[in-house]
């Protein structure tokens, strides 16, 4: 099968770039040219999905919203926007009207351009008499800022459980920007992963939608399903999101060339995915790619000279297929041997070359205090011992407390240098694997490569990331030892996490995670069971990591579990860059 080529990927993005205009001030908008047969006029319509901003820039930043014609016809739609300086409107800057239509699933994205670095701004839509919910934007800012705040979201399963961390992390004040990194939908239907308690929470999928996403309309019709929970909404409303896709937007564990929940039978998989993309561009405020913009999805943001953000792909554009632990097994056991040699292998690529390259040239121009990377997939070495993701794979077969308890005694007699420990007791818990091939533990040549930069042009990294549903902190170094940076990873909105691998009880999840966070050298911080976001806020003198938690996903009434929150900090400089808790 040929590779998901950049071609492939503007087929995709310019499908809904039909759905963008331009705006530039009072009445200025290029509106697309497609005209309606029948009157809007004697149209009854509806914002039932709310309103969103995202991709912001100093001098611009997108709007979005969708238009729900509330009868049969498919005839195009006008749409106004306003957006003003202040929630009463009487300071009105922008307006402008366009047409959308069915071609685009009834949604508008609006480039809306001459603003002031650093500003708030507020903005709705019209159509027909009705009005859309007011929205909250901000433009990057210049040079000069002391603070740059970001939400950090992931992992909204909707039939799994109820989105209070989108509710929660809406009323967060000073919010510069969301980063959502990635399985913003769920491609299962009813019956698959995490929807056992659908029915019982009121969170079933339509009948229209209930199956696997195949094709356009079926990933059309998820979005909007996502779109009218109001936790969802809110947020969306509250600040401008800054968006990246995981697998799931696709299919579970997405490669270049295909998935592993995408099956012979079910159709080709470069139409699926440009089909799951095209979809993507029309829901998301993300700028569409163009014939001259070779960055694609990835990309950077400058929050003056304080942050540089930089949005990375590692799942469509470049990943080569995952390695699987069931192809190293012989009749004589692992092979442990040529596994090494193709999980270090220099031609494995999770970013392709022309993101590498693109990377690598953002981190060595940027003069900002800190590098931040927004990506899907855990950066830090996950390497546990051998035995116990033996005990993860088969948990029916093993007592894994008793194996954790017995692994951490090993390791603390090693560290206290025991000279009584047998070499088939040092080998133990010195025996150790990657937790996860999916991450960047499967492409470990480079990951290497971005340590190896970071260190050499002496830049301060942070590394944010998502998709194990887990909230976890890790120290980054190189194989030499040196440090480099940090990585803060959210927990996941509603998605279950590693609680369900482990199969302990509640009582026994702290325990379990700090013998985890032990065993795993680079591991500072683990929560295994909770739902939640990440609050992460950079200043001059340090970047902050703020884990929030909500009591339960399961029931519309919760709280913010206080008690299991987090707080880590790193400092800038060659001489920091590690992890330190917040006394």
């Amino acid at each position: 099968m040929a590779g998901f080529t950049r071609r492939d990927f503007l087929r995709a993005s310019a499908w809904a770039l039909g759905g963008v205009v331009v705006s530039t001030g009072l009445q200025g908008c290029l509106s697309s040219s497609s005209s309606s047969s029948e009157p809007t006029a004697e149209r009854n319509l509806a914002f039932e999905h709310g309103v969103a901003s995202g991709d912001p820039l100093a001098d611009r930043i997108m709007v979005w919203t969708r238009v729900t014609p509330q009868d049969a016809s498919t005839a195009d739609i006008e749409v106004s926007w306003e957006v003003a300086s202040d929630l009463a409107f009487t300071e009105l800057l922008h307006s402008g009207s366009a047409s959308t239509g069915e071609a685009r699933d009834f949604t508008l994205k609006v480039d809306v351009q001459n603003l002031t670095p650093g500003q708030s701004y507020y903005y709705r839509f019209k159509a027909n008499g009705a009005v859309s919910p007011v929205g909250k934007m901000k433009t990057l800012p210049a040079a000069g800022i002391e603070q740059v705040r970001f939400a950090v979201l992931s992992c909204s399963n909707f039939p799994a459980g109820y989105f209070h961390a989108y509710a929660q992390a809406a009323q967060e004040s000073e919010l510069d920007a969301v980063l959502h990194l990635g399985d913003y939908i769920y491609e299962y239907g009813t019956g698959g992963y995490a929807t056992e308690d659908a029915a019982a929470l009121g969170r079933s999928l339509p009948s229209d939608n209930n199956g696997e996403l195949f094709s356009l309309s079926d990933y059309r019709k998820r979005y909007a399903l996502y779109r009218t929970d109001t936790d969802l909404q809110a947020l969306h409303a509250a600040a401008p999101f800054i968006a990246v896709w995981d697998d799931h937007e696709v299919a579970n564990d997405t490669w270049m060339d295909g998935a592993e929940n995408h099956n012979e039978g079910e159709g080709d998989f470069t139409e699926r995915k440009l089909a799951a993309l095209q979809a993507y561009f029309e829901w998301l405020p993300v700028r569409p790619a163009s014939e001259d913009d070779e960055l694609t999805i990835y990309r950077s943001f400058d929050f003056g000279d304080l942050v540089s953000l930089h949005m990375l792909d590692t799942r469509i554009i470049g990943r080569d297929e995952q390695l699987n632990y069931a192809n190293y097994y012989t009749p004589s056991g692992f092979d442990a041997a040529r596994f090494t040699a193709d999980v270090s292998d220099s031609s494995r690529s999770l970013l392709g070359q022309s993101q590498m390259n693109w990377l690598q040239s953002q981190i060595a121009v940027s003069s900002a205090t800190w590098q931040v990377l927004g990506q899907q997939v855990l950066m830090g070495r996950m390497l546990l011992p051998a035995e116990m993701l033996t005990a993860l794979a088969n948990p029916a077969g093993a007592d894994l407390g008793t194996a954790l308890t017995e692994l951490v005694t090993l390791k603390l007699r090693v560290q206290a240098g025991d000279p009584t420990l047998t070499p088939a007791e040092i080998a133990r818990v010195q025996t150790v694997i990657p937790y996860n091939l999916d991450a960047w533990d499967g492409y470990a040549y480079e990951r290497e490569v971005i340590f190896g930069l970071a260190r050499s042009l002496d830049k301060n990294l942070v590394v944010l990331a998502g998709d194990t549903h887990n909230a976890w902190a890790n120290n980054l170094q190189t194989l030499a030892g040196e440090p480099v940076g940090v990585e803060f990873a959210t927990a996941g909105v509603t998605s279950p996490g590693l609680e369900s691998y482990l199969g302990l009880p509640a009582e026994a999840m702290p325990q379990a995670e700090q013998a985890i966070t032990l065993l795993v050298d680079d591991l500072q911080y683990l929560n295994a069971n909770q739902r939640g976001y990440l609050l992460v806020t950079f200043t001059a003198d340090e970047a902050r990591a703020d884990w929030r938690y909500v009591s339960t996903i399961k029931s519309r009434d919760y709280v913010m579990d206080t008690a299991r929150s987090k707080a880590l900090t790193t400092l800038p400089g060659r001489n920091n860059r590690t992890l330190n808790p917040i006394v």
